[in-house]
């Protein structure tokens, strides 16, 4: 037996002998990975008849619970000390109704006293999250709650993910939306911009997309909820488990928050809509200021040999997720959130500092809750870390993740040119030796006998099991939009020219197996004036401007039209490696800058026999063979109409520049 746990048991057994609690300690704890783990919940439980407080805290000697009325104003009016159980719990109850009152943690460390937090499990908050709020959660279900039913997904590839920030869409005057930068603004039904253009929850429906990708919606610091002003995307995390208030139409009252959100969800899922959060735990806003590092100072960040704190998110921190209680408070968050809020998937900032290990637990405990929830994030760390690259959860691991999708930079990048590199083109801009990197995305970055991965811009090997695995994107909120990057890399090139360019992009993307990403607004030819990073730039550079719906009529009808086609058409969500090997052909044409397959067989129980698709990025039209067969043409780089567009006679065809041609049959044609 370790001196650790003899000390606990001693400790303990002379509080039986005396009949007494607990309330100072002299903790002798070695290293971060000797401290003990408690399998219990932590936080607070609330009843009328009597409220519960515990909150995990090793290293404390004493730890103090502070009631307030308000949730950011006045003194406490009782302060009482905890008492210590065991496992590094301190607990106390109070046998009273403490509905509406406010409350906060302080440990006592190495004789300093640290500062009052709301501690890591608050579910819910007083405004700008520093106090925790005690409330009956029965009192946040919106009307019809417990019949909410999740819109049916039968297989991952069938995801279409959307983007946006919950301010994005409707803080521009022309939304139409009464709750404007507001959870409720989201769902908002029947909303029009002033030419009578559908908005909002109308317009996410209209596109077809099948699931919404929210930037983060949890707590976080950087906006005073008291005057809701300013922005931010939110990559700041403060109380995880709780909504971000300035989002809610009363930031003060903690319920407020809740509710609205539920009914945000049960909105999207009316309306056939899916909900994602995008999450953080990678690192908080403020090292310092958080509850992980004020109740258990060290314990929930790495450190590098001199003890300094890590960064490898390039915020000044970073989480140790391989540490049994930072991954024990990732999977209970994520476990809440699927549970209390009925979220339908994760997407994981920076998933590179997360350990594999942590991650596949996740996996497999949100899987047991629902099958079918989504879980993908990004492969890779913004910055050394002092987790072995072997355990990172990154797109080089991807292969030992269960059931988690990564994002292909490979595809990204491919398509308009490196992200940093902003003079940088890509292959819709006509840049040679980008081929393989495009076909690398077309087969979802799984393994292909027809892609020389030698070639491919980033991976030189295959890093997906299943086509369910790959996120391809061309943009997100990072970094430029797509016209904007395609803009400035183009510098001589005309408007019509650019246009091309980017319907060529995302008619790539959703014409790629795995799982296609828009970036909101895309569709409209969004712009953030040329800026590559609005994480906290106003509203008039991050807002969705809906008369951009009514000026590029034709792009938007596009992409309504390229989104309907995948969804129309399972050859182009295969399930398996195997079926993408099987039933996608690459065709050779001997020409630079243009990619041609042949999806052959039904794939996928697909009614078009063969579907030959051409992506050509020259600046010119090309004359190309095709197979010899029966052929329709239901799009030309212009319009796409699956009932066809015209005939193709003989076995040659003018493919126009700069565009996406699709030909389809409805007998079987081989390469």
């Amino acid at each position: 037996m370790n001196k650790l746990k003899l000390t606990f048991i001693l400790i303990l057994f002379m509080a039986a002998c005396n009949n007494e609690k607990i309330y100072h300690r002299d903790p002798k704890l070695g290293a971060f990975d000797e401290y003990p783990t408690y399998e219990g919940e932590l936080g607070v439980f609330y009843t009328k008849e009597k409220t519960i407080f515990k909150v995990w805290a090793p290293s404390a000697q004493e730890v103090k619970l502070s009631l307030y009325e308000s949730g950011h104003e006045g003194q406490a009016y009782e302060v009482v000390n905890m008492y210590y159980t065991d496992q590094g719990v301190w607990e106390m109850e109070m046998q009273k109704d403490l509905n509406g009152k406010f409350y906060t943690f302080q440990t006592k460390v190495k004789e300093v006293w640290q500062n009052e937090v709301p501690g890591e499990y608050a579910k819910a908050v007083g405004v700008n999250g520093k106090r925790g709020a005690i409330i009956d959660m029965s009192q946040t279900n919106p009307e019809g709650w417990e019949n909410d039913k999740k819109p049916e997904l039968k297989n991952f590839t069938d995801i279409i993910l959307y983007e946006l920030h919950v301010r994005d869409i409707s803080s521009r005057d022309n939304s139409g939306i009464k709750n404007v930068g507001k959870f409720l603004g989201l769902v908002e039904e029947g909303t029009k911009s002033p030419k009578g253009e559908s908005t909002g929850i109308d317009h996410f429906k209209e596109l077809g997309i099948t699931h919404v990708h929210l930037l983060p919606v949890f707590d976080y610091r950087s906006i005073d909820e008291l005057t809701c002003e300013g922005f931010n995307w939110g990559y700041d995390p403060q109380n995880y488990n709780v909504p971000e208030g300035s989002y809610s139409t009363n930031p003060q009252d903690p319920i407020s928050r809740i509710k609205e959100f539920k009914q945000m969800v049960q909105g999207f899922h009316k309306n056939g809509i899916r909900v994602i959060m995008d999450v953080v735990y990678n690192h908080v806003g403020s090292t310092e200021e958080n509850s992980f590092d004020q109740l258990v100072p060290g314990y929930y960040f790495r450190q590098n040999a001199d003890g300094t704190f890590s960064n490898a998110s390039g915020c000044g921190n970073e989480t140790a997720s391989e540490r049994a209680m930072m991954r024990r408070f990732m999977v209970n968050s994520l476990k809440y959130w699927a549970t209390e809020y009925k979220i339908d998937g994760f997407r994981f900032d920076l998933m590179g500092i997360h350990d594999i290990e942590t991650m596949n637990q996740i996996s497999t405990e949100l899987h047991k809750i629902d099958s079918t929830i989504f879980i993908y994030g990004e492969g890779w760390t913004a910055g050394g870390s002092p987790l072995p690259a072997a355990l990172q959860a990154t797109k080089h691991n991807a292969p030992q993740l269960k059931n988690i999708a990564v994002f292909s930079d490979d595809m990204r990048d491919g398509i308009k040119g490196h992200w940093s590199g902003e003079t940088e083109k890509g292959f819709v801009a006509g840049k040679d030796s980008l081929r393989e990197s495009i076909k690398f995305g077309v087969v979802a970055s799984t393994q292909h006998p027809e892609v020389n991965y030698d070639l491919v811009n980033y991976s030189k090997a295959f890093w997906a099991n299943k086509p369910s695995q790959t996120i391809n994107y061309v943009s997100c909120h990072d970094n430029h939009t797509l016209w904007d990057k395609l803009k400035v890399s183009n510098p001589q090139a005309e408007y019509k020219e650019l246009k091309k360019m980017h319907m060529l992009a995302n008619g790539i993307i959703l014409t790629s197996q795995g799982v296609p990403f828009l970036h909101a607004g895309v569709e409209m030819q969004r712009t953030k004036l040329g800026e590559h990073n609005t994480y906290n730039m106003p509203d008039s550079v991050n807002q969705i401007n809906w008369e951009w719906k009514t000026e590029n009529k034709e792009l938007y009808e596009y992409y309504k039209s390229l989104v309907a086609l995948r969804k129309h058409h399972p050859a182009f969500r295969m399930t398996s490696t195997d079926m993408i090997k099987k039933h996608l052909l690459f065709i050779e044409q001997g020409i630079p800058n243009v990619i041609s397959f042949n999806i052959a067989g039904n794939a996928n129980g697909d009614n078009w026999a063969a579907i030959l698709v051409i992506y050509n990025s020259n600046n010119m039209s090309m004359k190309l063979e095709i197979p010899q067969g029966d052929w329709t043409l239901v799009a030309d780089g212009s319009h796409i109409n699956e009932k066809g567009i015209k005939q193709i006679v003989g076995n040659k065809i003018n493919v126009p520049e700069i565009s996406m041609t699709i030909l389809v049959s409805t007998s079987s044609i081989k390469k």
